[in-house]
């Protein structure tokens, strides 16, 4: 049982209390839940620890107040912050996030100078770029969850559209995490078959247009809250491809520093990730219109990293 890698969540609301299940249930890490509401994450800790023997786990769950637990982590998940509620921007939820994700950030590296911070907080590459800047850790080790997330919601789409299993279709997101985003159809297949073959240019211009709004879309049936079994699982594949050194290619909001034209802005691209975290971007063959879209994206989101400067003075 000892010498169990640490992953600690940070958050204990619905995605990182989701998270902190989905990684309890690996019985491969020890976790540590964080959250400032006295009794939630010891709480959900107690419960996720009475699941064990019906699950067939015995991994150790902690939760906490404080960040003394924390320390020594391999990698955290970073979910806390204010939700976005019906008909608020994503904007909107920059100045109150980007004070809690930059408190949170010098609480965990202050312990874990190793650590490799996975954020899931919105707005998601302004969060990433603030990580960024109050760790000043290397790009590798500061990650945004995004694109796995919203090339899970056009996989499941397809797969529905077309009655095949969810795993056997392969997709491709890149950009800003929210409107901007750049679903790839041509680098998206089933079972290697390119999608265009399968499925007519309208009904995948759909498909494209629901990911685009995927999250929004779930905020207004829910009413009181935003998605959370989708992006716990994304984020859980994320760190378990870190973890286990699996060197796989998934979308990733890192910094760019020249890699698809893209010069000192976080964005999502194909990143290879391993133990060291965000090991290589790789480029992928972008039509002139998938470059012009990913470069609007970059443009939306350097707007709104100027914002959280502008803020954060």
């Amino acid at each position: 049982m000892m010498g169990r890698p640490k992953i600690t969540v940070v958050g204990a609301g619905n995605v990182g209390g989701t998270a902190a299940q989905r990684l309890a249930e690996r019985d491969q890490y020890d976790v540590v839940l964080v959250d400032i509401v006295e009794g939630v994450p010891q709480g959900k800790a107690l419960d996720m620890a009475q699941a064990g023997p019906v699950c067939g786990y015995s991994t150790r769950v902690v939760g906490t107040n404080g960040y003394e637990e924390t320390a020594g982590s391999s990698v955290a998940v970073i979910t806390s912050g204010i939700a976005r509620k019906p008909g608020m921007s994503r904007d909107e939820l920059l100045a109150t996030n980007a004070k809690i994700v930059q408190s949170v950030v010098k609480e965990l590296i202050a312990r874990s100078p190793e650590v490799i911070l996975l954020l899931v907080t919105n707005p998601l590459d302004a969060m990433v770029h603030v990580a960024l800047k109050v760790s000043k850790f290397p790009k590798s080790r500061v990650i945004g969850m995004a694109g796995v997330l919203d090339s899970a919601r056009m996989r499941a789409f397809i797969a529905h559209e077309l009655n095949v299993p969810g795993p056997d279709v392969e997709a491709m997101v890149l950009g800003g995490h929210g409107d901007t985003m750049v679903p790839l159809p041509r680098y998206t297949t089933v079972k290697g078959k390119p999608v265009s073959d399968l499925i007519s240019k309208d009904r995948l211009d759909a498909i494209v247009k629901r990911t685009r709004e995927g999250g929004a879309e779930i905020v207004g049936l829910l009413k009181t809250g935003s998605a959370f079994y989708a992006p716990s699982a994304s984020a859980v594949d994320m760190v378990d491809a870190i973890m286990q050194d699996q060197k796989r290619v998934v979308p990733s909001a890192v910094l760019c520093e020249g890699e698809y034209g893209l010069k000192n802005v976080i964005i999502g691209v194909p990143v290879k990730l391993g133990r060291g975290g965000a090991e290589q971007v790789i480029e992928y063959e972008l039509t002139a219109g998938e470059r012009a879209a990913l470069e609007a994206s970059a443009t939306a989101v350097r707007e709104l990293c100027a914002n959280v400067d502008r803020l954060m003075m």
